[in-house]
């Protein structure tokens, strides 16, 4: 149809300081609700399949508890492949915290497996974050797959250790993730979205 009119959500940049990763420290930061459709557990597959090559790695997952059962298996996974001093589970944070505890890390993983915008990958990207993704929902259509993010099959777990050690072991890669990931936030910009909505609504009131 052509009288659809489609207004993605918006985010406030300013609240976002963005820093350029050129050679990213093995530091993966992980932001979604502790629940299964967010595949929390994939997120410590990752850190475990990669920690032989990177000893320092490390796995930050910010996100509240949903009381599914996901977070007490996140901790299970953890303890046994002997992760525990590499995981820091920080738990809900206000959405004012979340720009400064996205850029405590280096590299943004997304595992879920059911998507609609994804906002905190769209977060992500406003801070700089390369950003190594699921193709759930509508994820593939708004992120280019080796231009401002990877993109990796939901639930592979190995698909996604391969995409971050590119991210680790190729900083031209890095860099370019990075700075293409900011510019397609920069679209994004409530400074641009918001017009979109006044405009909706005065030809609403204009109609009546």
């Amino acid at each position: 149809r052509d009288d659809i009119i489609r207004i993605p959500n918006g985010v406030d940049l300013e609240s976002y300081p963005k820093r350029r990763r050129e050679k990213p420290a093995p530091k993966l930061i992980w932001l979604r609700a502790l629940h299964q459709i967010y595949a929390p557990t994939m997120a410590v597959e990752v850190l475990h399949i990669l920690r032989n090559k990177f000893p320092s790695i490390s796995l930050t997952m910010v996100g509240p508890d949903k009381g599914d059962g996901s977070l007490e298996k996140v901790r299970a996974l953890t303890a046994q492949y002997g992760l525990t001093n590499a995981v820091q589970i920080i738990g809900g944070v206000d959405k004012k915290d979340v720009p400064h505890w996205l850029n405590r890390g280096e590299i943004f993983i997304n595992t879920t497996r059911i998507e609609s915008f994804g906002v905190s990958v769209l977060e992500a990207a406003a801070c700089g974050l390369p950003i190594v993704t699921t193709d759930a929902g509508e994820l593939p259509y708004m992120w280019q797959d080796g231009v401002d993010a990877l993109v990796v099959p939901v639930d592979d777990a190995s698909a996604m250790a391969e995409a971050v050690e590119r991210i680790l072991t190729e900083p031209d890669l890095a860099q370019k993730m990075s700075i293409n990931a900011r510019k397609k936030a920069e679209d994004y910009d409530w400074s641009l979205i918001m017009p979109q909505w006044e405009s909706l609504f005065q030809s609403l009131i204009s109609d009546e």
